[in-house]
């Protein structure tokens, strides 16, 4: 075992290439030529990265380890998918998604409500420091809300989106919040301080999008007759009340007072499965409540619209994003431990001229991990640990990478159809992350063209271009003074 780890190398240039390209490569054919899953061809991407670990000398028993150590760094993703799964499933059958969207129609109208969509998923999200929750609950809602006033899925899911990330980007309750700051050497608090002028200016853009694009709708009556048509046949499958609103303001809460996502979201799914038999009778029995979490809720009302609205959820449901998760690390497992994506970043390095160059190529580094290794905290923790040296070495302070790392890992998953955020976001909205011919009837009727969702996400690409143009600016860039830069010498840590 000495003389074979005597051998082993890390990769150089152009055989990480060969990994990423031909991941690439292979993706790209299978989803946008033959329109499959991106499941195999993620896995044919796994077996050429492998390929190339076992040339540079790795065994087949480390390359496997580093497969192993890949999957458990997104076990947290696959728990909170198998638990939405449930969730959807629970609240459907009980009431609790189908009170709110019946009792969201009264409320919302067409003309304010993509602005009011993104508001609202700005404070659930600030509030729990989850985008992942936030689209899982009032996302959900939101979705059937909207199609009852006569707008179109695909923009409400951007404003859902656009709100939901701003919240998971900026709450000092996010996980990716305080995960970049660390991977920078700076605190939560000063991290938050200074992405407020982007992100701030990226939030009103976008605002005033959805405002402009919400004039469009909500100016005859047949909205009004599509709102009413829904509500009656939400009524008569179930038996609304605002009593089963308190599951949502439950998880909202517990998540909001710093308890994990995973015991909250639970909460919320038993305190649902207590209500529904008081609430739906046999209909809501224990028995159903089983089913439902395992397959979801099948709704038979006869409209499809309603149908289509409210057969949702259940654990096997999100096997497919389970799958596709635990494939996706096993090609990022491999190319960390092998180096492949240090070997690329080196080589960026050298091409950087200026400080604001280098908060592109930060950038350009947490898309790429979203895209090859993708799982969002990787995005932010490979290019952090990656890129912390150089930025020290130009003088610049740890908030102008942490914020950098924010600015792109966290709201650039989403836009990646086999990025686990992309795929979780796909399946809870019900829509694909760009526009495709459903084959096997995923999001409806078979061999239809489904509209994604990726156009509309206004606020996560912006805020990738706001960054980049601010740092040209000076705006995004920090530099230490010589006090700061002896105490992040001593301490690996300034505020």
């Amino acid at each position: 075992m000495s003389d074979q780890t005597k051998k082993v190398r890390k990769a150089n240039l152009s055989e990480a290439l060969i990994s990423f390209f031909g991941l690439i490569l292979i993706m790209a054919i299978g989803i946008m030529k033959f329109h499959v899953d991106p499941h195999v061809p993620m896995f044919l991407g796994v077996i050429v990265a492998a390929c190339v670990s076992l040339y540079i000398g790795y065994t087949w028993e480390q390359i496997e380890e580093s497969m192993i150590h890949g999957i458990t760094q997104a076990l947290q993703s696959v728990l909170i998918l198998a638990i939405i799964g449930i969730l959807i499933g629970v609240w459907m059958v009980s009431g609790v998604v189908p009170s709110m969207i019946y009792y969201g129609l009264n409320i919302l109208s067409p003309k304010i409500f993509l602005p009011a969509t993104m508001i609202i998923c700005s404070i659930t999200s600030l509030a729990t420091g989850t985008s992942w929750g936030t689209a899982g609950t009032m996302g959900i809602a939101l979705m059937g809300i909207a199609q009852g006033l006569g707008i179109p899925a695909p923009i409400t899911a951007g404003a859902v989106l656009s709100g939901a990330y701003f919240g998971d980007k900026m709450s000092p309750l996010s996980d990716t919040t305080n995960l970049a700051p660390a991977m920078a050497g700076t605190d939560v608090f000063t991290h938050v301080k200074f992405m407020l002028k982007a992100t701030v200016a990226t939030y009103v853009i976008t605002i005033v999008a959805f405002t402009v694009i919400g004039l469009r709708y909500g100016s005859g009556e047949a909205e009004l007759s599509s709102i009413l048509e829904l509500q009656q046949a939400i009524a008569d499958q179930f038996k609304v009340s605002p009593l089963l609103l308190l599951p949502p303001i439950v998880v909202i809460v517990t998540i909001a007072k710093k308890m994990p996502a995973i015991p909250g979201i639970t909460i919320g799914i038993l305190i649902a499965g207590l209500m529904s038999p008081i609430f739906q009778g046999a209909d809501g029995g224990f028995g159903a409540l089983l089913d439902c979490g395992m397959n979801g809720y099948v709704s038979e009302t006869g409209n499809e619209a309603v149908d289509a609205l409210l057969s949702k959820g259940g654990l096997m449901n999100m096997m497919f994003s389970i799958s596709m998760t635990i494939i996706a690390m096993m090609f990022g497992g491999i190319v960390e431990m092998t180096g492949q994506m240090e070997v690329i970043v080196n080589n960026i390095l050298k091409l950087v001229k200026s400080d604001a160059g280098l908060v592109v190529a930060t950038e350009a580094t947490c898309i790429l991990s979203n895209a090859t290794m993708p799982e969002q905290y990787i995005s932010i923790v490979v290019p952090g640990r990656m890129y912390a040296k150089a930025y020290q070495e130009r003088g610049l302070h740890p908030k102008t990478l942490s914020n950098a790392l924010e600015s792109a890992g966290t709201v650039s998953g989403a836009l990646i159809p086999w990025n686990t955020c992309g795929v979780f976001m796909s399946e809870t909205l019900g829509l694909p992350v760009y526009g495709k011919i459903d084959t096997k009837g995923l999001y409806g009727p078979a061999g239809q063209y489904v509209p994604g969702y990726a156009p509309w996400a206004i606020f996560n690409y912006l805020m990738i271009i706001m960054t980049a143009v601010m740092a040209f600016m000076g705006i995004t860039i920090a530099k230490m003074t010589e006090e700061e830069k002896k105490i992040l010498a001593e301490t690996g840590r300034v505020s």
